[in-house]
């Protein structure tokens, strides 16, 4: 079957998914890329009741929908509204916010739009996506408000602060003149309690594959320990405001993340801050082919289990 392409623009789009039952067919082809598979017996072989919409094992009998096990299970929004959700989160470039994509829609109310979006967040996370690798900057920074009593890296978050630890990796190439140059690729972002060796080494190989190697600061977290198996360099500047020169790359992203978390979102609870940071990961690394990101999106969320609105709204929900 392969994967579906997707549409260029506003008007493909609207042209491609004109109904409903245009919608379920494309988020079959997005979920099952090689053909159908029974979630009860692994069967292969199915027949579809086109009025239902439905795939009847001929193995089992087991009645299978294309949004059964998905994000838009149980949900009462129409699963043409569910694509011109995710296409307006995946393609507006600055982002999208729970009051906006209420407008959008015409959602009755608040509540409603943010339980879509936050579903939609969970299918911005491909538990399967391949580890950073080559040249990597790494640093930490704090997101939120000013907060009164200790504070520091080698701490724990003050109230209203939250630490995020950032990679990315910088990718060369030679300019018009042949001068050598850096961009930044793709990058992660996770929330950590502090910057001890711990946390950070559990961040690194997480995120980052063993052999690379990582440009940091002098900073004590990143130990012997912590970047075992990794090839480390550090570079220090002696004026902290200068940072940004140490590590021009991560600190951007942290510049850039700060200003989309204010503009478009106004703030962001701590509790729910690592969902931000996921959908702006999704975001940064897909910033060149927004329109490809659409069906990214649709793809994992097809994957991914439902939650209900209790289970969204609890803080110990992990990415």
């Amino acid at each position: 079957m392969g994967r579906p392409g997707y549409p260029k623009n506003m008007r493909e789009f609207r042209q491609q998914f004109a109904t409903n039952a245009a919608c379920l067919e494309y988020l079959v082809r997005c979920r099952w890329t090689d053909g159908f598979v029974c979630p009860k017996c692994s069967g292969q072989s199915a027949w579809l009741n086109s009025k239902r919409y439905v795939f009847e094992c001929r193995s089992c009998g087991r009645q299978t929908s294309p949004i059964a096990g998905t994000i838009m299970h149980r949900s009462h929004v129409p699963v043409q509204e569910w694509f011109w959700a995710a296409y307006l989160v995946a393609t507006h470039t600055p982002g999208i916010s729970a009051l906006q994509l209420q407008r959008q829609l015409g959602i009755g109310n608040y509540r409603a739009a943010w339980h879509l979006l936050h579903r939609l967040r969970r299918g911005m996370i491909n538990e399967e996506r391949t580890r950073l690798s080559g040249l990597i900057e790494a640093d930490e920074t704090h997101i939120g408000g000013p907060a009164k009593g200790k504070t520091g890296r080698g701490v724990a978050a003050a109230k209203h602060k939250t630490l995020v630890a950032g990679a990315v990796e910088v990718l060369t190439y030679k300019d018009d003149d042949g001068r050598p140059r850096e961009r930044a690729g793709r990058i992660r972002l996770q929330a950590i309690q502090d910057a001890g060796e711990e946390n950070i080494g559990t961040f690194i190989q997480r995120h980052i594959e063993p052999g690379s190697r990582i440009r940091t600061d002098g900073w004590r977290g990143y130990s012997d320990t912590a970047l075992a198996g990794y090839k480390h360099s550090v570079r220090i500047v002696g004026i902290p405001e200068r940072a940004h020169q140490r590590a021009p790359h991560i600190h951007r992203v942290f510049s850039n993340l700060k200003t989309w978390l204010l503009g478009t979102h106004h703030g962001v609870k701590p509790k729910y801050l690592q969902r931000y940071l996921d959908e702006y990961v999704f975001r940064f690394n897909r910033r060149r082919t927004p329109m490809a990101a659409f069906q990214t999106l649709l793809g994992i969320s097809s994957r991914k289990p439902p939650l209900t609105l209790h289970a969204l709204a609890s803080p110990e929900l992990k990415a």
